[in-house]
């Protein structure tokens, strides 16, 4: 442990908890900093309920907490030998700290799940996957009932079905009701403009009420059969089916008896792909984490009416010595930040604030939650196999992590470093004869690419000629020169002592000996050092297969043909490309609707606006003469003279 208290006397260097990139007394200077910040904010932290905010120097969220009592809880930061290493990093970096009361601690949690989930910070429980779920809509603000796959804010008026698990199941299940209540799913403009039935019409997927091929009480039948089937009535919609079907048979009308077997058989297959149903369960999720070898996988089953409607895994991340009810209860926190809970929500570890965290549930959904751990029953079954589901999908993340440390090990024999890199950072740059020019950065480790942490930048020193400290169109050594300094520029300013993890171990550059001298001279003028540098080129002619990899003070190193190293440089080369190449043409899109006159000083929206109107086109203006210009309303002389020397290149 560090001992902020020998700050007047560094004592010898603590390896232990020696941070990476910093010496012990540079560490030991920080966390007597950082304590000094805590000490400071409690002389007027309030004893009430709320959250609190430890922020670094940029300003960001290092750590969001709750608290029954924001000043016990934050003064227990203060005492730093009682921390683990992990929190003594936290508490160094720690240059503020930004408080907010509530009225109660349900409130305080409320709000610490809001604030991890927009945040992310380093030091929390972090939900990573926040992508919304999928509903099925039956529409009520058109006379015409429309059902439709739904995503997003409930604003449209009607009845909403789910969530859903995936769009897939959506589709599906969509697909597999239109055989069985033939509604319509086109827009409303589409229903409007109709005046002969469409294709889903002669594959008896609607009913065609656009062009009244079905009366409006037998319509609202086939509405209010749909609703019932989702609610969860569907043995009963079943049965009124079958009578019909019989009906029809024995009435002779084999047509309309087919259409009704047709229609059985679509809800049979609905019924079937939801696999597990348990009668009397109603509307619930079932949420269960499994922990192995440091990381939790925590898979949610989502039930409505008794019905299944699918299932996803999320892999929260947290520090590994995280017990499974701590990211459990963060990971309900979070999940149900943006969504309502349903009643009940089965859970397979007890959380130590449980009936908290059930009343925070319940006070945004504005009902009551109820969280329970079952023993027994039908209840317990679910919750097996919802164990079942969340380890055998960690086993599968697992071993796709193996063979990504087993890679990156193999690597860091190949290129001579002293430990398996944490976190790679790749270069490379697109542009067309160096117009829209865009430099590209992504980032992979041992549990694969970090996407959230890609970065792309504009290149900004292609708009002044080299003269002014600009670069010339095409010059990769000056586009990756910017992209460097402002890379490292920036991690050299905020986080000199590599305090916190934005700091790579390696980074790879896409080009061959001379990329890798430009870096090297990048890195000197900033004074970065402990990175190791590498460039990759491909062979002669740029055939893949022979690519060559430059290190500082080595002769390049070539691997055999099939080596799994050079799969690997190949596929994070080929990846930074991608990236690289997708901004560029994002860039070069939205400079395409641009033209000459948005260039112009003192020409905006309304002034472009009535020079396109006067000449017709971006042309017309640029063959304009002065006097041609003058004329055109809201040009004065002296604007008609600075838009006539911008064009014609004069100053």
């Amino acid at each position: 442990m560090l001992d902020p208290d020998s700050l007047s006397e560094p004592g010898p260097k603590t390896a232990a908890a020696e941070p990476p990139g910093a010496g012990a007394t540079g560490a030991i200077v920080s966390l007597a900093r950082g304590r000094g910040v805590l000490r400071d904010a409690l002389k007027t932290m309030p004893s009430s309920p709320g959250v609190y905010r430890m922020l670094d120097q940029r300003g960001d969220a290092l750590y969001v907490g709750k608290a029954k009592s924001l000043k016990k809880r934050v003064s227990s930061y203060v005492n730093v030998r009682a921390l683990s290493v992990r929190l003594q990093r936290m508490v160094a970096a720690t240059t503020a700290v930004e408080v907010v009361t509530t009225k109660s601690e349900v409130e305080a949690l409320l709000l610490e799940s809001n604030l991890i989930k927009r945040l992310k910070p380093h030091y929390n429980i972090v939900l990573r996957d926040d992508k919304s779920f999928p509903y099925i809509l039956i529409t009520s603000d058109h006379e015409w009932p429309r059902i439709t796959k739904y995503r997003g804010a409930r604003r449209r008026k009607g009845e909403y079905f789910g969530p859903f698990a995936s769009a897939g199941a959506v589709n599906q299940t969509i697909q597999a009701l239109h055989r069985a209540f033939p509604l319509r799913s086109c827009s409303d403009s589409v229903f409007e403009s109709r005046t002969r039935p469409c294709l889903q019409y002669q594959i008896k997927r609607c009913a065609a009420p656009c062009v009244g091929r079905i009366g409006r009480a037998d319509y609202e039948a086939l509405v209010d059969e749909a609703r019932a089937f989702l609610a969860g009535r569907s043995d009963e919609i079943k049965q009124r089916l079958t009578g019909r079907m019989t009906a029809a048979s024995e009435a002779l009308e084999y047509e309309t008896a087919a259409a009704y077997r047709d229609r059985i058989r679509a809800l049979s297959l609905i019924q079937s792909r939801q696999g597990i149903n348990v009668v009397g369960l109603g509307d619930a999720d079932v949420v269960a984490a499994h922990q192995e070898a440091g990381q939790t996988c925590v898979q949610v089953f989502f039930f409505r009416a008794g019905q299944n409607y699918g299932n996803r895994a999320y892999f929260p991340r947290h520090p590994k010595e995280s017990e499974g009810a701590e990211v459990l209860a963060a990971f309900i926190g979070q999940f149900y930040n943006n969504r309502v809970a349903p009643p009940l929500v089965l859970i397979n570890r007890a959380l130590a604030d449980q009936a908290l965290v059930a009343n925070a549930l319940s006070l945004k959904a504005e009902r009551q939650v109820r969280l329970h751990r079952p023993r027994r029953g039908d209840k317990r079954k679910l919750m097996d196999d919802a164990e079942r589901n969340a380890r055998e999908a960690l086993a599968r993340r697992l071993s796709e992590s193996v063979a990504q440390r087993n890679l990156l090990e193999a690597l860091t024999d190949a290129l001579g470093l002293e430990s398996v890199p944490e976190r790679i950072e790749v270069y490379d740059n697109s542009h067309i004869s160096g117009t829209n020019a865009v430099g590209a950065m992504i980032v992979t480790g041992p549990d694969g690419y970090l996407k959230n942490a890609y970065r792309k930048f504009n290149i900004k020193s292609d708009a002044k000629p080299p003269a002014q400290g600009g670069i010339a169109p095409g010059d990769d050594y000056g586009m990756l020169r910017e992209v460097l300094t402002r890379r490292f520029g920036r991690l050299m300013k905020d986080d000199p002592e590599r305090l916190q993890d934005g700091w790579p171990d390696l980074i790879l550059i896409d080009g061959g000996a001379g990329q890798l001298g430009e870096t090297r001279r990048v890195f000197a003028d900033l004074g970065v050092s402990a990175v190791a540098v590498a460039a990759i080129a491909k062979g002669p002619e740029r055939n893949a297969g022979r690519e060559r990899l430059f290190l500082p003070g080595r002769s390049p190193v070539t691997f055999e043909a099939r080596d799994p190293v050079l799969y690997f440089l190949q596929r994070l080369r080929d990846e930074a490309h991608r990236f690289a190449i997708g901004s560029h043409r994002a860039r070069r899109a939205r400079s395409a609707g641009r033209s000459v006159i948005d260039q112009i000083p003192g020409v905006g929206p309304s002034r472009k606006r009535a020079l396109l109107h006067h000449f017709g086109s971006a042309r017309g203006v640029a063959q304009a003469g002065l006097a041609d210009l003058e004329r055109v309303a809201g040009i004065s002389g002296a604007l008609a003279r600075t838009i006539y020397d911008h064009l014609h290149g004069e100053s």
